[in-house]
């Protein structure tokens, strides 16, 4: 019963993991550029990263959603499969 929890434990964290990386991914890499730019140019706007980084979020959930929607349907079916096992378990 341990390692049941256990396994569902690691895997529940390695599918939030493959979920957020491509958001965070985006969202870094877009305030990278935009800080660059804006030592460059030296303008000091604090909101102007807000726009860039949510039209790029956006687009990676618009790009990739169907993806992640796919895995965690797949990951909660899993779950539920294991239903049985684990009360055999018990």
């Amino acid at each position: 019963m341990d390692t049941s929890v256990i396994e569902i434990a690691v895997q529940t964290m390695i599918i939030c993991a493959k979920l957020c990386a491509p958001i965070l991914l985006v969202s870094l890499a877009v305030g990278l550029l935009v800080s660059l730019f804006q030592s460059v140019t030296q303008i000091q706007e604090v909101t102007l990263t807000f726009v860039p980084k949510l039209v790029g979020v956006g687009l990676v959930l618009m790009i990739g959603g169907h993806w992640m929607l796919a895995e965690l349907i797949g990951f909660t079916n899993h779950l539920f499969d294991m239903v049985p096992r684990l009360l055999q378990s018990a």
